[in-house]
């Protein structure tokens, strides 16, 4: 089970952190993703890394603004989120699958609710 949290509102420049507590096995087979959903468009990939071993994959839009990464002890997925703007609204989702990094959400075996983020100018 996922379960995501840190969404709210913020003014664009703002920073924000969002978690995604894990329940249930883990391995560092595992690769762990960011989804988001912008207001009346597809689900998009955002970043994603691998539970284990670190490496890490971003979209463009996003890359050198967001960080994402796990918490083995915590058993936590997080996207630190930097200097916002108003198209980084959405609906932010994590995904987890077996096997490597895909930036497909097909690829993805479970998700979790979904957490709002919305910026503001």
């Amino acid at each position: 089970q996922l379960v995501e949290s840190g969404g709210g509102l913020v003014q664009a420049g703002d920073s924000l952190r969002l978690s995604c507590a894990v329940s249930g096995r883990t391995s560092p087979t595992y690769a762990m993703g960011w989804f988001r959903q912008p207001p009346g468009k597809d689900r998009e990939f955002v970043a994603a890394i691998t539970w284990g071993y670190g490496g890490a994959v971003y979209a463009a839009s996003v890359r050198g603004r967001f960080t994402i990464s796990v918490d083995n002890a915590e058993k936590a997925l997080y996207l630190q989120m930097n200097d916002l703007n108003p198209e980084d609204t959405a609906i932010y989702y994590c995904a987890a699958k077996v096997g490597n990094i895909r930036t497909n959400q097909d690829a993805y075996d479970y998700w979790g609710q979904g957490t709002q983020v919305t910026v503001s100018l």
